[in-house]
């Protein structure tokens, strides 16, 4: 079984309505997302990563697959979930289902994919 202590949520890149993101395409954030969490593995955090989609069901489906057989201690969720009032309840599904998958769990939350290793520095 693997152990991950760390898990990074974030809306898929191709799941962004970028019309809400001035200059901000899907090929810079993959980039972005990419490089931020090469940044968290070479600080040492076993990170796992689960991009999920806008719908509230389907993201509950993919972290509960991501999550199975895994130890997580801490989760950090994207801005890109949690900022745009459109995805409160996506936001409050993922938070319920993780309290659900693993109880005592802890939350950072970062600004963007470059403050990710802040925010889990803050918690972890």
């Amino acid at each position: 079984m693997n152990v991950a202590k760390i898990l990074t949520v974030g809306l898929r890149p191709s799941a962004i309505d970028y019309s809400l993101f001035p200059g901000l395409d899907e090929a810079t954030l993959t980039a972005r997302v990419e490089q931020g969490l090469g940044a968290v593995r070479a600080a040492g955090f076993d990170a796992l990563h689960c991009p999920v989609g806008v719908d509230p069901d389907e993201a509950e489906k993919t972290v509960r697959a991501t999550v199975a057989g895994h130890s997580v201690e801490l989760a950090m969720i994207g801005a890109g979930v949690r900022m745009p009032a459109e995805h409160t309840e996506l936001f409050e599904r993922l938070i319920n289902v993780l309290v659900e998958l693993a109880p005592g769990i802890r939350f950072c939350f970062n600004t963007s994919p470059e403050s990710t290793i802040d925010a889990l520095r803050r918690w972890s």
